[in-house]
């Protein structure tokens, strides 16, 4: 039987503290959620590798190495009301669920949304509400929220996404230029969201997160 607590520990290790991530809650978190439950029974073997591992639906599971630097540079507080969008079968989520008050996770499909709920319920995550929904449209009768969180590639964050946001808040997302993209993070204030450049991560671009052709100059 493989040793996961020891493959966590590893990840952690290797691939998290190595990114100048140090802050206790996203360290304990990662330690803590089993992340070989949140992906399909044949993946689990691959489960803590560095890299992206893409799921049944074509959802996608973050690099842990990006994951925890997008979190690290969002500051979620444990008061923090989440809005995690295109979450999978739950992992950021999970994740996200041990450093805040509450996590909104939106998933397009609904049996993945139906799963990821089942298995958030028996890995502790309590106070994480599963919705079936375009990730693209957010959850707003659940919000705004104080942090939202894109786990995929985007070209474009949509303003219905942008207008869930609490003034003061903040989001992150992997915007994506061809192969190449770059984590931003963007800071709500005036109604207005300023994006500012994070670190280089790439990830597969959203349905509903694409740029509208029609406007590409």
């Amino acid at each position: 039987m493989a040793d996961y607590q020891a493959r966590r520990t590893m990840m952690v290790d290797t691939q998290v503290r190595p990114s100048d991530v140090t802050k206790f809650p996203i360290i304990d978190a990662m330690l803590s959620v089993p992340r070989e439950t949140f992906v399909p029974a044949a993946q689990r073997e691959i489960a803590y590798v560095g890299d992206i591992i893409t799921l049944d639906n074509g959802r996608a599971i973050l690099e842990p190495r990006t994951l925890a630097k997008m979190l690290d540079a969002l500051d979620i507080q444990p008061d923090d009301l989440v809005l995690d969008l295109a979450c999978g079968l739950g992992y950021s989520s999970a994740v996200i669920a041990r450093m805040a008050e509450a996590v909104v996770a939106v998933e397009a499909d609904g049996d993945t949304a139906t799963e990821a709920q089942t298995i958030l319920a028996e890995n502790g995550g309590d106070n994480v509400a599963v919705v079936a929904g375009e990730p693209a449209q957010g959850a707003a009768k659940f919000g705004p929220y104080d942090v939202i969180t894109i786990q995929g590639g985007v070209e474009n964050v949509p303003d219905a996404v942008l207008a869930q946001l609490k003034d003061g808040g903040r989001i992150g997302a992997i915007f994506m230029d061809g192969a190449l993209g770059i984590c931003k993070i963007g800071h709500k204030l005036n109604g207005h969201v300023v994006w500012r450049f994070s670190f280089n991560a790439s990830a597969p671009v959203l349905d509903g997160f694409e740029n509208d052709a029609a406007f590409v100059l």
